[in-house]
């Protein structure tokens, strides 16, 4: 008996001590590690809003100034089986194609901005306030090169956002995002802003501006056109875009700022098309390799990889080697800077800008230019015909018809993008005929395209600049 008792005795103690031993080298290490782990709250990563951060004032400005953009048109699916083919449908059958998106009132009398993906080919354009009044929208004009689109309805007294300047935004500020992702209207998400002066090569125009507002705030399909707004519920951005490798949201997402924004706006319902500058350029931004490579005294920076020939850098004496430092005085650290700033200016500004070359700092006034070279502002219906082309035309030189054997004929002195570049379009291909008729001019040759329905064919006929016949056909 005093043996067994001897034994439970034994065991109890050494359980004893296991705890205690187990207590004192792994709970308490445990709870010291977390704690010393745990930053102090100054310096502590923290997801939870400030105190004087009123995000319930700014959605509740927002969401009323939100609107779901409802959008269909129709298009013609391919045949399905042979038989379509043959009898009575050899084009395939018509469908409606529906989608969905954001926008920002703007204006008390209807003006609303959203993006241009989401009405691109829309046909019917219809928007739901968040009261759930519809109405019919008319596109006013569109700037792809920025992804931005106005559209308008017929209503009074709406409520609007006011824009704020993007230029004060600040990394690390937080933001909410507004729209209707999924088809949910009036969503409303926080979040910080993450970076600024993005650039992630979403819009396939050449000359896009891309300087997007980075932020962590939620946004999913349906978001796009929608608001970013301060926590004072000003406007400091529409959404656009987002990172993903799925479709949805995961961790990013991207905004136009509202200066961009604010400029488009201008310039369509002044003019009726977005006036854009150029220095006439090709630029890249400064990194480690190419100042290695180079041999450049700058770290940072925009260098100018090309100068075009009677644009306003080659009148202002920039050179190919340059690197750009500065516009206005304000510091410049990538192309995508440097795009946003000249993308908020007309053609007409002058500019200053500052310049290293080779280790010396320069500064030269620049009076910008309109995509054709010239300082003039452009009408919407010259944009529409030049951007849709993409190419600029210049009538023939006496020479030139002397050359060719030719009494009338245009030239194509650039391609920039569009269906010329499409085509396989050269620069200096001379224009005789379209679709067998002669054109002598440009002012004809767009009088010509002015007539073509969207789908007719189009076929071109002239001389390569080494004198060889040929023709080039694309779809209008």
């Amino acid at each position: 008996m005093k043996k067994a008792l001897s034994i439970i005795g034994i065991s109890v103690a050494s359980t004893l001590i296991t705890l205690a031993l187990y207590s004192h080298y792994m709970v308490h290490p445990q709870a010291e590690i977390i704690q010393a782990e745990a930053a102090p709250t100054p310096s502590r990563v923290n997801y939870s809003p400030p105190f004087d951060a009123n995000f319930v004032t700014a959605a509740e400005m927002t969401v009323n100034a939100v609107v779901h953009v409802k959008t269909s048109f129709q298009q013609t699916s391919a045949p399905t089986n042979p038989f379509e083919l043959f009898f009575g449908n050899p084009n395939g059958r018509p469908q409606i194609v529906q989608g969905t998106g954001s926008g920002v009132i703007i204006s008390s009398d209807g003006y609303i901005i959203t993006n241009n993906h989401v009405i691109d080919k829309a046909q019917n354009i219809s928007i739901t306030l968040n009261d759930e009044r519809e109405y019919k929208a008319e596109v006013i004009g569109r700037d792809p090169e920025t992804d931005l689109a106005l559209v308008k309805i017929s209503a009074k007294e709406l409520p609007f956002l006011n824009f704020s300047n993007s230029d004060e935004v600040r990394v690390g500020e937080w933001v909410l995002a507004v729209g209707n992702p999924f088809n949910l209207t009036s969503t409303v998400t926080a979040g910080i802003v993450s970076a600024k002066g993005r650039s992630i090569g979403i819009i396939p125009d050449r000359a896009a501006i891309e300087s997007f507002i980075q932020t962590d705030a939620a946004v999913n399909p349906g978001n796009s056109g929608g608001a970013l707004v301060n926590t004072a519920g000003d406007l400091i951005g529409i959404n656009t875009a987002i990172s993903t490798h799925t479709g949805s949201f995961e961790g990013y997402s991207f905004a136009v700022p509202s200066n961009i924004v604010r400029k488009v706006v201008e310039d369509i319902r002044k003019y009726g098309a977005v006036q854009r500058a150029f220095l006439g350029v090709n630029i890249g931004t400064v990194t480690p390799r190419i100042v290695e490579e180079l041999g450049l005294k700058v770290t940072s920076g925009v260098l100018i990889g090309g100068v075009n020939e009677n644009g306003a850098a080659a009148e202002a004496g920039l050179k190919q080697g340059d690197v750009i430092v500065s516009v206005d005085g304000k510091s410049i650290g990538k192309a995508s800077e440097l795009q946003e700033l000249i993308g908020r200016k007309r053609p007409g500004e002058k500019v200053s800008i500052g310049i290293n070359r080779d280790g010396k700092s320069n500064s030269y006034s620049l009076t910008l230019r309109n995509r054709q070279g010239t300082t003039q502002i452009l009408q919407k219906e010259d944009l529409d015909f030049n951007q849709m082309l993409g190419a600029q035309f210049e009538n023939l030189s006496t020479d030139e018809k002397e050359r060719f054997g030719l009494n009338q004929g245009i030239k194509v002195s650039k391609v920039k993008g569009g269906k010329f570049a499409k085509a396989g379009i050269p620069e200096g291909f001379i224009i005789t005929k379209v679709n067998n008729r002669f054109v002598s001019g440009p002012e004809e040759l767009e009088n010509l395209f002015n007539k073509l329905q969207s789908g007719d064919g189009v076929l071109l006929q002239g001389y390569l600049p080494n004198g060889r016949p040929d023709y080039y056909a694309f779809g209008w």
